[in-house]
């Protein structure tokens, strides 16, 4: 053997996280090394799949390993010992919630594109419509067939180009009646869609959530173990003023806000092309700079998007000419969901025993 786990294990000590700063393995991103024969198993503490920073990272392991004359077999575990609560949704790796302030800014549509985008780059996804009194997404993501049901009356989410999808539009005989059910109902519905779906193991979970900070979203966010937040708005104040309400509601809940992203930023001419700030401009900007957290994407109104999603998922469109916007948002929400989770993993090795490979003792 040229090489030993202890002395790969001080090689990848070099590898320094694009988020955290410092190391992977001074993170507790390193679960194990073992080395058999000319392959190196090494185990990490990530769980972001398909994000281009963890892609990366899984890049310059595999050069120090092929460095030190080693094939790279890279895995993946994060569990309760790195701080994870895998009680719920256990096959579930991530929950991502979509939200906004109110209602109009374009929340559903960009849920959609989250998913079919995540879907895209190769991850498995599924996409709850939890907005029962609006239930849009069947619209934007036509489901391939009526939902099944498992010998446990489970229900059996349908695919849409893909991503597993449930809906209470799906439960309705007619499209234009509406949801009309009173707190207690919609939390019935809510429970039935997070325990009773067999959505078999994903990489995430899209939860469209209902506007603003009422009952129904509150319930939720304490029924599930959410990874994070995304949150959607418009560049006019009324939206931004709900917007900061949102998210003070997320940080009270300890939820992690991953980022905002600005809908209806501004307006493309078909024509000429030209952008025009309809509803003013930057209105994100402030409420970045006001909490600290990212400004994911900022989408102009077009054609190609579909303001009411009527058009499908835009991020299945390869001559739109936002798909680039849209294509970097859903790499950015990936990335960032990677970051919080091993921040997740770093919080949980400074804060108690780590979980690094013991130092090789002579005989």
């Amino acid at each position: 053997m040229s090489i030993t786990e202890h002395e790969l294990q001080i090689e990848l000590e070099g590898i320094e996280d694009p988020d955290l700063g410092g190391d992977i393995v001074s993170h507790g991103l390193v679960n194990d090394v073992q080395i058999e024969d000319e392959t190196a198993r090494i185990e990490l503490a990530m769980n972001a799949p398909y994000a281009p920073s963890e892609m990366e990272l899984g890049n310059r392991i595999r050069e120090v390993c092929d460095e030190a004359g080693l094939e790279a077999d890279l895995r993946a575990h994060v569990g309760e010992e790195h701080g994870f609560d895998d009680q719920v949704l256990p096959r579930v790796r991530n929950v991502i919630a979509v939200a906004s302030g109110k209602g109009g800014v374009g929340k559903t549509t960009v849920a959609a594109n989250i998913a079919a985008g995540l879907e895209k780059r190769g991850a498995m996804v599924g996409l709850l419509d939890a907005d029962i009194h609006g239930p849009n997404i069947p619209k934007i993501l036509p489901p391939e067939s009526d939902p099944g049901v498992t010998p446990s009356e489970d229900i059996v989410p349908p695919r849409s180009d893909g991503v597993r999808v449930i809906s209470m539009g799906m439960m309705m005989e007619d499209e234009d009646d509406p949801a009309i059910l009173r707190g207690p109902m919609v939390n019935k519905f809510m429970l039935k869609f997070l325990e009773g779906v067999e959505w078999g193991r994903l990489d995430y979970l899209i939860v469209d959530l209902p506007p603003g900070t009422g009952d129904a979203t509150l319930n939720l966010l304490q029924s599930m173990p959410v990874t994070g937040a995304v949150v959607v708005t418009t560049p006019q104040e009324m939206a931004l003023e709900d917007t900061r309400k949102g998210i003070q509601m997320f940080k009270k809940h300890d939820t992690p806000v991953l980022g905002i992203v600005e809908n209806m930023s501004s307006f493309i001419c078909p024509s000429c092309d030209d952008q025009h700030g309809l509803f003013g401009t930057d209105g994100a900007q402030t409420i970045v700079d006001k909490y600290d957290v990212p400004l994911l994407g900022q989408i102009p109104i077009h054609p190609d998007f579909g303001a009411d999603g009527s058009q499908g998922a835009l991020v299945k469109d390869e001559e739109s000419q936002v798909q680039e916007t849209v294509e970097n948002l859903v790499a950015d929400v990936a990335d960032q969901i990677g970051a919080t989770n091993r921040q997740t993993v770093a919080d949980n090795v400074e804060g108690g025993p780590t979980n690094q490979l013991p130092t090789e003792t002579k005989d």
